[in-house]
């Protein structure tokens, strides 16, 4: 039997919008990633939106239908391997590295990704998604936000562990 592992990928910090450059480690607090700063913190951040994480296999989809994409380029602070995005939801929680965060709601796009591509936003959020129908082809390809439950630290290439589902 196979065991699929989900790892980070990249860790991705900026000093406010988009894009996030990569770095190896970080300290992470229920506010976020040490270092990283949103440029609108009314709409991004805070303790329900601390982390932005999006798989590398959906952005890799998104380069394959031709948007300009690298890891790091849609803000997400995580940038995964080996999760399934299609399973993803809300009240999930993981560990990885010594920290334990939890899914909360799925970030909705904003002009900010324009320059990848026109009609970028219409490709990673619908209203199947709107309306949190997992069945939409487009779920989170704009990511999930989590909640930081236990901070800690975190480095590339951490492994992701799948704790529990709350309902």
């Amino acid at each position: 039997m196979v065991v699929s592992v989900s790892t980070i990928l990249q860790i991705n910090i900026s000093r406010g919008g988009l894009p996030k450059r990569s770095i190896t480690e970080a300290d992470v607090t229920t506010l976020g990633i040490t270092g990283d700063v949103q440029a609108h913190p009314q709409f991004h951040g805070g303790p329900s939106k601390a982390l932005l994480i999006i798989t590398s296999e959906g952005i890799d989809e998104l380069i394959a239908q031709g948007y300009s994409l690298y890891y790091g380029a849609m803000g997400e602070n995580l940038t995964t391997r080996g999760l399934d995005r299609r399973t993803l939801r809300p009240g999930q929680r993981y560990r990885a590295g010594s920290v334990i965060f939890e899914l909360t709601t799925m970030r909705i796009p904003c002009d900010a990704l324009d320059p990848y591509g026109p009609g970028i936003r219409k490709a990673v959020y619908d209203a199947q998604v709107k309306a949190g129908d997992p069945s939409s082809p487009r779920w989170a390809l704009s990511g999930f936000y989590a909640s930081v439950l236990v901070p800690g630290s975190i480095r590339s290439g951490d492994a992701i562990q799948f704790l529990e589902a709350l309902a």
